[in-house]
């Protein structure tokens, strides 16, 4: 069994103050307050429907929140505040905050038409104007750290769902970013090349990188994450350590949805 991790106190890398959101006269997010500090893995949960992906998309101004705020290493992200009110920043403003969040989707995302290389070197190149030659290079040590430094040249096409995830974590890392969101990584994979991925996620947490996960994978959860919340609903129901939320839930409904999802 992993030995927990240890996280010193530290500065709040993601706060979130009253957020809502709602999508016409759907509410999805009703008021959530949360923070992550630097260094810290924080793992969302929750049936579908409850707002993990729309919170986590409300990060990197993805969706754009209709009251509260969001700040990501003490910056408002998607604003600006004059007095007080806040004003929407230009996109390409936004593009260059979002620079600094990495973000990994489900379904992966790469372009087909570059190979694992090119899909890894090219948002450091086109979006933080990196010396192309510098960038191929530590490309290439992404790729060897995710296992893959033998498909660099290798189109999407041909990599398996979870080399292709792989690919998409080291493309994501290579913005050197302060912070990385996972919208459930492994949803999409057949169940045998789900462990690849999280082993990569997992090199990622005992480093210390900052991450914010939804997820359904328990083991994980209780094994990586520091803070462990449970949303339903567009609230947060409740949140603590894995021992806490995981094997001693107080609350009614954290206790019936584990006890769906552990069966």
């Amino acid at each position: 069994m992993t030995a927990p991790r240890t996280v010193q106190a530290t500065r709040p890398m993601v706060e979130l103050r009253g957020v809502h959101k709602a999508f016409g006269a759907l509410e999805v997010l009703r008021g959530i307050d949360l923070t992550v500090r630097a260094g810290e893995v924080t793992v969302l949960l929750g049936p579908s429907g409850s707002g993990k992906s729309t919170l986590l998309r409300t990060i990197n101004h993805l969706e754009k929140v209709d009251r509260g705020f969001v700040r990501v290493d003490g910056d408002l992200i998607g604003y600006r505040r004059a007095g007080d009110r806040l004003h929407e920043l230009s996109e390409r403003y936004i593009l260059r905050q979002r620079s600094h969040i990495g973000f990994v989707f489900q379904n992966f995302n790469l372009f087909g038409h570059l190979t694992a290389l090119e899909n890894v070197v090219e948002a450091p190149v086109s979006a933080q104007r990196r010396d192309r030659a510098e960038t191929v290079r530590h490309a290439r040590e992404l790729l060897d750290r995710v296992g893959l430094a033998d498909k660099a040249d290798e189109y999407p096409r041909r990599l398996s769902g979870g080399q292709q995830q792989r690919v998409a974590i080291a493309r994501a890392l290579a913005l050197r970013p302060k912070l990385l969101l996972f919208d459930e990584p492994t949803s999409a994979l057949d169940p045998e090349l789900v462990g690849e991925v999280l082993d990569v996620m997992r090199d990622l947490a005992r480093s210390g990188t900052t991450m914010v996960v939804v997820t359904h994978e328990i083991g994980f959860a209780r094994e990586v994450a520091d803070t462990v919340v449970f949303l339903d609903q567009g609230r947060i129901v409740e949140r603590g350590t894995p021992a806490q939320v995981l094997d001693n839930p107080r609350e009614t409904r954290t206790r019936a949805f584990l006890s769906k999802v552990l069966q």
